[in-house]
């Protein structure tokens, strides 16, 4: 695409997985056993899985999709330990000695990573970059010098500057020196053809029904095939069972990223603003190509404000602040929010022994899954590890208590209001080409979406995995609930968890 070339329409998939070459592991066919069977092939499956495949375990992934084709193949690719302002958010929501050991963990994290880069010989374009979050403003001054205090009491070794990598000035900023960047999909596709062979697998198209908990487990997929395990580790982004009530302690939201082509070198760092519209920073370079990748525009998942706008806007701050030659890639990602701050990393439920989680990781990926992939391969194997409690999914934090209210505010809000809320129109003959329209059918609603082709497609607005009822996503033509945070095609099969079953189809003539 030429510099003179802006009308192409922007690719959805993200800069990562356009580049990567494809996987080709196979579906599974017939009934295994392992010692360890992992559920999602993102960065916190296959870092586990690697984990415990070093410790002699037999490991089986199963991911529903392609290895690294969810929300870790959509990051920004942040390794840092200085993250937002999330370590004053952990400080006044579970106190100082848990931001301590997240911002240790976090700093172990970025470490190893490294290690696992060199250990492996993953091509990955690791390099080291320093960390800020900055002000956009002056009303942002004061959190970002209130979390450099947190950070600096935490442990790291973090400094107050107004120097920092930007083609603007800033008000004020907090840096942390030699963090990192990657490209996850290289990265992990590299631990993922470490950890294939002698005794352990990858299955990809293989997405699971069900998980039955004993002293050996069973994992049903929806082929019909079932592994079972000693173990079961569930790391699917957002938990895959209603189970530990994770649905009401953790919240889903979307975040937008695009990815510039510019002249020169975009940044020497990785920055994001303290404060709302957020604004994600980092730059990337493939042969002869610099990139910008600018992040931010976030929401809850199933909110109305899923508009195409969200990506005119970080567009707009490339163009206006960049030498910008084109924007070929436009993408989303979702996370999991937990209302305290911290990852869940642990036993699934009080009373399990056997089954585990990791999610929850709030835009860092990287390091959490990191640090998840170390706690839980120390469980499993019977070993301690100095963060298992502070990351423990059944902890009680009093501190959060407010988050956790709110929280379920919007979902009760939703789950009741967009019930009695009328249909946007009688009839799907009014829905325009391109576009999404809640439908009355009898005495209830259906959502009909019209391809640019005039076709329609009906499906039943009723979330399969609770029973939300579904608003559209006008910025990436899908059906997301705005409860739990799965999200639906148009046609109505799944696009992300924790439903695992597709929308029931409806006649929309």
């Amino acid at each position: 695409m030429s510099s003179d070339d802006h009308s192409a329409v922007p690719s959805s998939d993200s800069l990562w997985l356009a580049h990567a070459p494809p996987t080709a592991y196979p579906p599974l066919a017939e009934d295994l056993e392992c010692d360890v069977a992992v559920i999602g092939g993102g960065i916190a499956g296959i870092s586990a899985a690697l984990a415990l495949k070093r410790d002699g375990a037999r490991v089986v992934v199963l991911e529903r999709g392609v290895v690294c084709g969810g929300a870790s193949g959509f990051t920004t690719a942040k390794v840092s330990a200085l993250q937002e302002t999330k370590l004053s958010e952990i400080d006044r929501t579970a106190g100082s000695d848990a931001a301590a050991a997240y911002a240790a963990a976090s700093l172990a994290a970025v470490q190893r990573i490294g290690e696992l880069v060199a250990e492996e010989g993953i091509d990955c374009g690791w390099e080291r970059a320093d960390a800020y979050t900055y002000a956009a403003g002056e009303d942002q001054v004061e959190a970002v010098e209130r979390e450099a205090e947190v950070a600096l009491a935490a442990g790291l070794d973090v400094e107050l500057t107004t120097a920092v990598p930007l083609p603007f000035a800033v008000a004020q900023a907090v840096r942390l020196r030699d963090q990192a960047q990657l490209d996850p999909v290289r990265y992990v596709r590299g631990l993922a053809a470490a950890l294939e062979g002698d005794g352990s697998h990858i299955f990809e198209s293989t997405a699971v029904a069900t998980v039955e908990e004993g002293s050996r487990c069973r994992v049903r997929t929806q082929g019909g095939a079932t592994v079972t395990a000693r173990d079961v580790i569930v790391a699917t982004n957002y938990p895959l069972l209603d189970r530990g009530l994770f649905f009401a302690r953790m919240e889903a939201a979307r975040s937008y990223l695009v990815a510039a082509r510019v002249r020169g070198t975009a940044t020497e760092g990785m920055l994001i603003t303290a404060g709302q519209p957020s604004r994600s920073l980092r730059s990337y370079r493939d042969g002869d190509d610099s990139w910008l990748l600018v992040g931010g525009e976030g929401h809850l998942t199933g909110s109305d404000e899923a508009q195409p706008e969200r990506f005119a806007a970080l567009e707009r701050f490339a163009r206006e602040h960049f030498d910008v030659v084109d924007v070929p890639f436009r993408w989303s990602t979702q996370d999991g929010m937990p209302t305290d701050k911290l990852p869940y990393i642990g036993p699934y439920t009080l009373a399990s022994s056997h089954l585990f989680v990791a999610a929850g990781f709030q835009k860092w990926g990287m390091t959490s899954a990191t640090i998840a992939a170390g706690v839980l391969s120390d469980r499993i194997a019977g070993r301690e590890n100095a963060y298992a409690a502070v990351f423990d999914p059944n902890r009680a934090t009093v501190r959060a208590a407010p988050a956790l209210a709110k929280a379920q505010l919007w979902v009760a809000r939703h789950f009741v209001g967009d019930r009695l809320s009328p249909a946007e129109t009688r009839s799907a003959t009014d829905v325009p080409a391109g576009e999404a329209r809640v439908v009355r059918s009898g005495l209830g609603k259906i959502g009909v979406y019209r391809d640019e082709g005039g076709v329609a497609h009906g499906v039943s607005l009723r979330c399969t995995h609770l029973g939300c009822l579904l608003h559209f996503n006008a910025a990436e033509r899908s059906w997301d609930c705005p409860c739990h945070g799965s999200r639906f095609d148009v046609d109505g099969s799944v696009l992300a968890g924790p439903a695992v079953a597709r929308l029931e189809p409806r006649e929309a003539s």
